[in-house]
C-alpha cells in the first residue's frame, strides 16, 4: 500500500498533507427508521439482536445480522463476511453506532457493508462530514484516510513567508491552520477554489512558483552573456529584398530583441506572436543581428515539415544578401550530413535550420551565439537549454504561434521576458467565417465545386473522433474517400501516420497545384504554408477547442486572395459549444480567442498541460486563482529584488516554502549562485 500511495501522493508526509480533498460523505443525517430515504447515507444507533449467518453449503449468500433501533428494525448486510469478526464487531445486545447507505428491500430498511460501525466512544471522535480524497487503482479510502491524518498529526508550526500586511488584509489564517481547516471541511462550499483556507494556499503554491522562475532567471542574468552589436549591414540589405514593409508590432518587438541583443545579459525571450502576424522575419533579422555580430544562429522547430517550410522561406533570402544557410533533419545520413556538420563547425554555415537533430552531441558550432526555439510549448525547457550550451553565454528567443492569456504566460514563462506581435502583415485579408449545419454538406460540396473551378486551393480538416489516432485517421479516410468520388484526382490526403517522404511529396502537390482539395487530420495545425490556399472546411466543428480552430483557420488568408472557414458542426450544440463557435465567427484576434478559451474551458485543457510548459500544480486551480498571479508576481519580484539570496527572516521562510512544493532546483541555484 505504501508504494501506492507514494505513486498517488509523492514519497513524503508533507505530500499527503498537500492531497486536499476533492469532496465529502455527510453522516448528519440520523433518521428515525420510517423517515429514512432509499439510497441516502444514514447514520443511526443500533442494539445487535441477532446474527443470521449463511449455512455453511451457501456461502455466498449473505451474512444477515437484525438490529433495533428506538424506531424500527435495521438489517446490516455482509457478502464473504468472516463471522468471528463480525461477532467481535457486532457482538448480540450492544449498542454500536452504524453509518452507511440504507436501501428499502421490500419492507424493511437494510444497509449493506457498512462504513462504520464504531462504540459510543468512537463515535464521539469521527467527525460526521468525513473528506473524501482523489485515489488511485489499489488505494482504498480507509488506509488514505488514516495515511494523511497520520502526516497531518505531525505538521509542524512554521515561520510565516507571506508579507505580514498582505496577510492581514486577504484575512487568511496561517498556513497549518489552512491545511489543517481544508482536510476537515465542513460542507461543499469547504472544496470549492474561492474557500479561504484554498485560496491561502494556492497563493502560496504559486508564490513557489514564481519564486522559483524568478531565481532561475537571476541566476540567469548573473552569468555573462555576450555583446552582439550588430552592424545593420544584412538587416538593411533584407529589409530592402522584402517586398513588403514591417508593421510597426514588428518594429516595436525588434527594438526589444536588438536591446537585448546589445546588452551583456542573456537574452531568454518570448516572442508571442498570432497565426500569420510574421514572426518568421523577425526570427530571421534577429539571427542576421547575431551572424552581423561574428556569430552563427540556430532556428529549431518541432517538426521537419515545420522546419522545412522555415527553410524555404529563409533560404531564397539570405541567398540574396550572400548568407549561408542549412538545413538539417533526421533525414540527413552519410556524406551529406558529415558536410553540413563541417559547415557548422567550421563556421562556414551562418544559420542552421532544423529538428531535434540540432541536439544531437556530434552537432558542433564554431561561434554560437543565438539560438530560436519556433513552438516553444512542444520542447521541453532542458532541450532549450541543451542546444543553448552548444554556444558561451548564447541569446535565445523563443516564438509560439498559441496565443496564451497573460494570467497562464505568467505561470509558465515567469522565467522570460515577453513581446507580443499584435497585428497582421499589410495586406493580409480577413478571414470570413461562416457556421453551417452538417446536414447541408451537399450545399458546401455545390460551393467547393464552383471554387476549384476557379483554380482556389481548399483544405479539409476531418473531426477529432477521441483520443485515438487511429480513428481520427478512419475518419479522415472515409471522407477523402467521399470526396474523391465527387472531386476525383484533385484530391489527396495527409495524416500524422504517414512517412514525412510521402506527407511532404502530397503537401508539395498541393502547393502546386497538382491537388487541390487536401483532406487532413489535424496533422496541418502548425507549419503548413500554402499562401494559395483560400478555404479551411473544418468538420464537427464542435469537438475542437477555440485555439485550435484558430490555428487551423491561420492555414489560410496567408495570400492577398479572400479567404473563407467553414465551420460545419452537428446539432445539438453545449452551451459551450455554442460560445465557442460564436466567438470564432465574431473575431480573429488570437489572443481575445485566448482568453474566451480560458474562461471557456479552463487552463488545464486550454494548452494541453502535458505539452504546455505549465507546471504541474497540486493546489492551484489556474481557472479559479489565475487572478491572483500579477500580485505574487510583483510579489516574488519584490523579494529578490530586496533579499535575492533569501537570508532575512523572511526569505528563510521562503526557502522552506519551495522545498514543500518541490522547487529544490532553485534552492541549488541559490547556493550554487
Amino acid at each position: 500500500m505504501s508504494a501506492l500511495l507514494e505513486k498517488l501522493c509523492g514519497p513524503a508526509p508533507i505530500d499527503l498533507c498537500l492531497h486536499l480533498p476533492s469532496g465529502i460523505i455527510d453522516r448528519c443525517y440520523q433518521p428515525t427508521i420510517q423517515d429514512a430515504e432509499d439510497n441516502r447515507i444514514a447514520t443511526f444507533e443500533i442494539v445487535v439482536e441477532k446474527h443470521n449467518a449463511p449455512p455453511r453449503k451457501y456461502r455466498r449468500a449473505p451474512y444477515k445480522i437484525l438490529c433495533s433501533h428506538e424506531t424500527g428494525y435495521l438489517t446490516l448486510i455482509y457478502f464473504n463476511a468472516k463471522a468471528d469478526w463480525l461477532s467481535r464487531s457486532l457482538p448480540v445486545g450492544k449498542r454500536r453506532i452504524v453509518s452507511g447507505r440504507v436501501e428499502r428491500f421490500r419492507d424493511t430498511l437494510q444497509m449493506v457493508h457498512p462504513d462504520h460501525v464504531l462504540t459510543l466512544e468512537e463515535f464521539e471522535k469521527m467527525p460526521l462530514i468525513e473528506p473524501v480524497y482523489p485515489m488511485t487503482a489499489g488505494v482504498t479510502s480507509k488506509p488514505l484516510y488514516k495515511a494523511v491524518r497520520g502526516a497531518l498529526a505531525h505538521l509542524p508550526e512554521v515561520d510565516e513567508w507571506q508579507d505580514k500586511e498582505w496577510l492581514k488584509r486577504q484575512n487568511w489564517p496561517s498556513w497549518k491552520a489552512a491545511l489543517l481547516a481544508a482536510h476537515a471541511p465542513n460542507g461543499t462550499e469547504n472544496l470549492r477554489p474561492d474557500d479561504i483556507n484554498r485560496q491561502r494556499l494556492a497563493y502560496d503554491e504559486l508564490l513557489a512558483n514564481q519564486l522559483a522562475l524568478g531565481l532561475v532567471r537571476s541566476q540567469r542574468r548573473s552569468k555573462p552573456g555576450r555583446i552582439l552589436m550588430g552592424t545593420g549591414e544584412l538587416k538593411s540589405s533584407l529589409l530592402k529584398e522584402l517586398p513588403f514593409t514591417l508593421t510597426s508590432s514588428q518594429e516595436l518587438v525588434l527594438k526589444e530583441i536588438f536591446e537585448d541583443l546589445q546588452s551583456d545579459q542573456r537574452m531568454l525571450r518570448l516572442l508571442q506572436g498570432d497565426v500569420g502576424s510574421g514572426k518568421t522575419i523577425i526570427a530571421l533579422l534577429s539571427m542576421l543581428h547575431a551572424v552581423e555580430s561574428g556569430t552563427q544562429a540556430v532556428l529549431m522547430a518541432p517538426t521537419e515539415i515545420l522546419a522545412r517550410q522555415h527553410a524555404e522561406t529563409i533560404m531564397p533570402l539570405c541567398d540574396a544578401i550572400n548568407i549561408r544557410v542549412e538545413l538539417l533533419t533526421g533525414r540527413d545520413k552519410g556524406i551529406k550530413r558529415e558536410e553540413k556538420l563541417s559547415g557548422f563547425s567550421q563556421g562556414e554555415t551562418h544559420i542552421a535550420i532544423g529538428t531535434h537533430a540540432l541536439f544531437q552531441e556530434d552537432v558542433i558550432f564554431e561561434n554560437l551565439g543565438m539560438v530560436v526555439v519556433d513552438e516553444q510549448h512542444r520542447f521541453g525547457v532542458h532541450q532549450r537549454m541543451r542546444l543553448s550550451a552548444k554556444g558561451q553565454g548564447t541569446d535565445v528567443l523563443v516564438m509560439t504561434a498559441t496565443p496564451i492569456p497573460r494570467t497562464l504566460t505568467l505561470a509558465a514563462y515567469g522565467d522570460m521576458d515577453v513581446s507580443r506581435l499584435t497585428e497582421k502583415p499589410a495586406g493580409r485579408q480577413p478571414i470570413e467565417t461562416t457556421l453551417i449545419d452538417v446536414t447541408r454538406i451537399d450545399e458546401v460540396l455545390a460551393g467547393l465545386k464552383r471554387q476549384i473551378e476557379k483554380k482556389s486551393r481548399i483544405y479539409w480538416v476531418c473531426p477529432l473522433v477521441e483520443e485515438s489516432e487511429m480513428l481520427d485517421l478512419a475518419a479522415a479516410e472515409a471522407r477523402f474517400e467521399d470526396l474523391k468520388a465527387v472531386f476525383g484526382a484533385r484530391v489527396g490526403i495527409v495524416h500524422g501516420k504517414m512517412k514525412s517522404t510521402d506527407k511532404d511529396k502530397i503537401m508539395a502537390q498541393f502547393q502546386a497545384g497538382d491537388i487541390e482539395l487536401l483532406v487532413s487530420t489535424t496533422v496541418i495545425e502548425v507549419g503548413v504554408n500554402a499562401p494559395e490556399a483560400t478555404i479551411m472546411v473544418i468538420e464537427h466543428a464542435e469537438r475542437f477547442g477555440l485555439a485550435q480552430l484558430h490555428q487551423l483557420r491561420g492555414r489560410v488568408g496567408r495570400g492577398a486572395d479572400k479567404s473563407f472557414c467553414i465551420l460545419l458542426y452537428r446539432t445539438p450544440l453545449s452551451e459551450t459549444a455554442k460560445a465557442r463557435l460564436k466567438i470564432m465567427r465574431e473575431t480573429e484576434d488570437g489572443f481575445l480567442i485566448a482568453e474566451e478559451d480560458l474562461r471557456l474551458r479552463g487552463a488545464g485543457e486550454l494548452l494541453g498541460t502535458r505539452q504546455s510548459g505549465l507546471p504541474h500544480f497540486r493546489l492551484v486551480n489556474l481557472d479559479s486563482h489565475s487572478g491572483m498571479l500579477p500580485a505574487i508576481h510583483d510579489d516574488a519580484r519584490y523579494i529578490l529584488e530586496t533579499d535575492p539570496k533569501l537570508t532575512s527572516p523572511r526569505g528563510e521562510a521562503l526557502r522552506l516554502l519551495l522545498y514543500l512544493f518541490r522547487r529544490d532546483e532553485a534552492i541549488r541555484l541559490l547556493e550554487s549562485g
